[in-house]
């Protein structure tokens, strides 16, 4: 920093920094959203560059998109018409989860009737989840409730590593019933090798009475998705930088 900052190096190709520049540096598109600076321009393992340089070019292309979302959800959400980043629906409004929450990619969406859907994404990289859990509040308990897809002892769930996956999950589900959604699913996004989240995903999924709302995708099979509907060479961009960890092998085994 601040060369960082002005060169937007971070971030993989022109039209995600120019995303980058509408989403994050333009104060009144990001007022009011939890954008950890200088970290998105100066972490290269940071998972907040890591949705923009994942989503930026999707939100450019919603064909793309569209394609990508309809393939890996197995059809059930058709088309993609809008992406936001670090979304809420209302941050610490009592209508939702009354606290500061948020989705790190949004991806607006309609189903084969033409009816508003959405997939929320919650994104890691290198992340394990064990931060120190946040107060419980009566109103997770209550969106559970409404929600009807968890086991009746949540104390699990309010505790880490899986209360961040409990809240996003509950920020989800009342977001479906408050804004006249026809569907939702929310989404942890992660690699493949991260066994912490994985660890933490698996211990999550033997919480729920059902999956319908819920789903894990790993950047590995996001990836595959979109080389099977595109050629681009942003795809291959990213997929260096984040996910060709043979590299580290080859570069460990010449120093043997």
């Amino acid at each position: 920093m601040p060369w960082a900052q002005e060169t937007l190096s971070n971030f993989i190709t022109e039209s995600v920094r120019a995303v980058v520049r509408a989403e994050v540096l333009d104060p009144k598109a990001s007022k009011g959203k939890l954008y950890k600076k200088p970290r998105i321009f100066d972490d290269l393992l940071s998972s907040q560059p890591l949705c923009f340089n994942l989503f930026g070019e999707l939100k450019l292309d919603l064909e793309l998109a569209s394609r990508v979302i309809a393939y890996i959800s197995g059809g059930r959400f058709p088309e993609v018409t809008g992406i936001d980043f670090e979304y809420s629906p209302g941050r610490r409004d009592p209508r939702y989860l009354n606290d500061r929450s948020a989705f790190d990619v949004f991806l607006s969406c309609v189903n084969e009737s033409d009816e508003p859907c959405f997939v929320a994404v919650e994104v890691k990289y290198h992340e394990n989840l064990y931060r120190n859990a946040g107060e419980h509040r009566k109103r997770y308990d209550e969106v559970a409730d409404l929600m009807g897809c968890f086991r009746d002892d949540r104390a699990l769930l309010q505790r880490a590593p899986l209360q961040q996956i409990w809240r996003d999950h509950l920020l989800a589900g009342i977001t479906l019933v408050q804004d006249g959604y026809r569907d939702g699913l929310f989404v942890m996004l992660y690699p493949a090798d991260n066994n912490h989240v994985f660890n933490a995903v698996s211990a999550y999924e033997a919480q729920l009475t059902n999956r319908d709302s819920f789903a894990a995708w790993t950047l590995e099979q996001f990836v595959d998705a979109l080389h099977r509907h595109s050629d681009a060479t942003w795809i291959d961009a990213f997929e260096n930088r984040y996910l060709k960890f043979e590299k580290i092998d080859r570069l460990i085994d010449s120093t043997d």
